[in-house]
């Protein structure tokens, strides 16, 4: 599953150069071919990202990346139930 999610990844960021680069270098008249590389870019952006994110889950979740630094957030539901510190 992770290899699947890797080449959504490439294939959507390859999505967004491509189709921003045809929305910024598009003739300023031509509204209809900007609008429609934009919109293709964005979800091309939208889910890349998703799919960094799943990456980046996995990947932490197998063991190959670390997992990412969390604060210990338990002493605040001592504190505020009343508990002392």
């Amino acid at each position: 599953m992770a290899k699947l999610i890797a080449i959504v990844n490439v294939v959507a960021w390859s999505g967004f150069w491509a189709f921003g680069y045809l929305a910024l270098t598009a003739e300023p008249a031509d509204n209809r071919q900007i609008t429609v590389a934009a919109i293709l870019a964005a979800l091309g952006a939208g889910l890349g990202l998703w799919a960094w994110f799943r990456l980046i889950r996995v990947t932490e979740h197998t063991g190959y990346a670390r997992p990412a630094n969390r604060a210990d957030r338990s002493h605040l539901e001592e504190e505020f139930n009343g508990g002392s510190v």
